[in-house]
């Protein structure tokens, strides 16, 4: 340990540069963590963040709220399946937003694609697809009223706006907020389903009658979500029900979005064990005469193996540190309208998984270490190739 660090105090330039790299990699790792999931989370947070435990599309949807259609027959069949409780229908449209008093990161007059989505909500806003939890305000317990996304409130969708749709000018006021509850990376309303009929109407007159694009099912006492599913896919094959999770994790387009970022983990997590394995690699040659001299006067191979690798477990975590002090403040923010989080658990993933593939990488330095003759200390070489 003495030896390890007195080395590391006699070449605090070589080995400072070393965690400053290491620290710039790691803050990419975490920032881009937090992108991946805050991207997922503003691309599916409404289905993953509402109360309904199974939600039934139809199967030409593709999985896609909005590509689902559900008819009355269809509808019929889901009611009548063994294990189905309460039932609620839910509409989701895109629409154009235009606040009444635009937010800090807007400019007045300025539209936004606003999603809107309805379900069957209760006297106190209660109701089979409605979000999970509220950070702010209370659920819709009338027509026109709405919970936004919170990580919205910047651009004017905050407690007390009211949101203008067009054309057709329906008017909704929004009276709570709720986290991580956006479609499709957009402006996210959750109102009642009369309201999102509303809506639907005054956009095309001559459309009709909207249908619902799902129905959320609350599974009967005794049933859980997963034998619901099964009992009403196999009434028809025109139904999909999904569990909340399925439903969210099955979204066309989450999967390639996590696959182009495991790409880039990948490449993250060898960069930072190769840089490791070659600095102490090329250390261990510049200082070859010095460590024969060692073992020469006699000190043990496994107390230089054991110098080597405090070194890289201090260097590590010193990066590892410096690169979450730089992520923290980073992941308070919000990318566009993608709200960044601290992923406490990637950092202790990533923690654990750098300083194993640290280690292991500096083994082959390791290995020249216990190569050395004490011998050639009278010759002059350095360590054997």
């Amino acid at each position: 340990m003495f030896l390890a660090i007195k080395e590391m105090r006699r070449a605090r330039l070589r080995f400072g540069m070393l965690i400053g790299a290491i620290s710039l990699l790691v803050f990419l790792i975490f920032f881009q963590q937090s992108i991946q999931n805050g991207l997922i989370t503003s691309f599916i947070g409404a289905i993953r963040n509402q109360n309904s435990p199974v939600l039934v599309y139809s199967t030409d949807g593709q999985r896609v709220l909005q590509g689902s259609v559900i008819t009355p027959d269809r509808e019929a069949l889901v009611r009548g399946a063994d294990g189905v409780g309460e039932v609620g229908r839910i509409g989701q449209g895109t629409f154009t937003g235009l606040p009444d008093t635009p937010g800090p990161d807007a400019t007045a007059g300025e539209t936004f694609d606003t999603t809107l989505i309805g379900y069957e909500a209760g006297p106190d806003g209660t109701g089979l697809g409605a979000p999970s939890t509220l950070s702010q305000g209370r659920l819709p317990r009338s027509d026109f009223e709405a919970v936004a996304s919170a990580v919205d409130e910047r651009l004017g969708f905050g407690v007390g706006a009211v949101i203008r749709l067009l054309p057709g000018d329906v008017e909704i006021t929004v009276v709570g907020l709720a986290r991580d509850i956006q479609l499709n990376v957009t402006p996210t309303l959750f109102t009642t389903y009369d309201t999102y009929r509303t809506a639907v109407r005054a956009v095309n007159p001559d459309a009709g009658e909207p249908l619902p694009n799902v129905l959320a099912v609350d599974p009967a006492p005794g049933w859980t979500a997963d034998a619901v599913v099964e009992t009403i896919n196999g009434r028809s094959p025109d139904l999909d029900a999904l569990t909340r999770t399925d439903a969210a994790t099955e979204t066309p387009g989450v999967a390639q979005v996590q696959q182009s970022f495991a790409i880039v983990f990948l490449l993250y997590g060898l960069v930072v064990p190769l840089v490791t394995g070659l600095f102490f690699l090329i250390v261990t040659f510049q200082k070859a005469e010095s460590l024969t001299l060692l073992r020469a006067i006699g000190a043990p191979a496994r107390r230089l193996v054991s110098s080597l690798l405090v070194q890289v477990v201090v260097i590590v975590c010193a990066g590892i540190a410096i690169g979450t002090a730089l992520y923290l403040p980073v992941s308070q923010q919000n990318l566009g309208g993608i709200a960044l989080r601290f992923e406490a658990r990637a950092v202790v993933v990533w923690t654990v998984l750098l300083l194993v593939l640290g280690v292991i990488s500096s083994l082959i330095a390791v290995r020249r270490v216990l190569r050395i003759d004490p011998i050639l200390a009278t010759t002059g070489a350095g360590v054997g190739s």
